[in-house]
């Protein structure tokens, strides 16, 4: 369509430890499945603190070798064990040792490893709430997770916000514009109202 590729236009867009990111996750490296590993857990916890807080300066590297090619079940697994070792999350230490694109990127992934519905619903929230609507985010979300797990994320929004997906984009959008975002959501009978 394009006639361009991605991970070549990724990588002349992009830099350092960031690009490597992008494009580990371009690549699908990740295994899928649900096998643990407690003892790799455990390992690619010590390593991350060995890269991390326990250094001068931080390993990035490991972090996206880590971060980028575990299952989501090994890294819930690893997750766990690195809060019993330190006593508290590693976003907080990813706070403490990243900054800027890479650390937007390593807390998305944390995000979406934890609980992806959760991390789109929250997405969507900061998408419409306060002053004017991030419109990019909002579609962003909308379009690309519409067919996958949308009805969930609706759930996940109404559990964080307390209100329905509808109601927000109601109360933020008009028109044409609105009424597909209702038809996407897979609230067609909101538009009559």
């Amino acid at each position: 369509m394009y006639k361009k590729n991605l991970e070549n236009d990724i990588k002349s867009d992009t830099s350092g430890h960031f690009r490597k990111v992008l494009v580990s996750l371009l690549t699908a490296t990740r295994p899928s499945g649900n096998l643990v590993d407690k003892t790799q857990a455990r390992i690619d916890s010590e390593e991350l603190l060995n890269a991390g807080t326990k250094k001068w300066g931080t390993d990035e590297s490991k972090f996206v070798t880590i971060l980028c090619t575990r299952s989501f079940s090994q890294l819930r697994a690893m997750f766990d064990e690195y809060e019993q070792l330190t006593g508290h999350s590693i976003e907080e230490d990813l706070k403490k040792e990243c900054s800027g694109d890479l650390l937007k990127v390593f807390l998305s992934i944390v995000a979406c490893v934890r609980d992806k519905q959760a991390h789109f619903a929250s997405i969507l929230l900061k998408s419409m709430k306060g002053l004017g609507t991030k419109e990019s985010s909002l579609i962003r979300v909308i379009v690309g997770r519409c067919e996958i797990d949308l009805v969930q994320i609706r759930q996940k929004f109404e559990q964080i916000s307390k209100k329905s997906l509808t109601e927000y984009i109601k109360g933020d959008t008009s028109g044409d514009f609105r009424r597909v975002l209702l038809i996407l959501i897979g609230d067609e009978d909101a538009i009559k109202k």
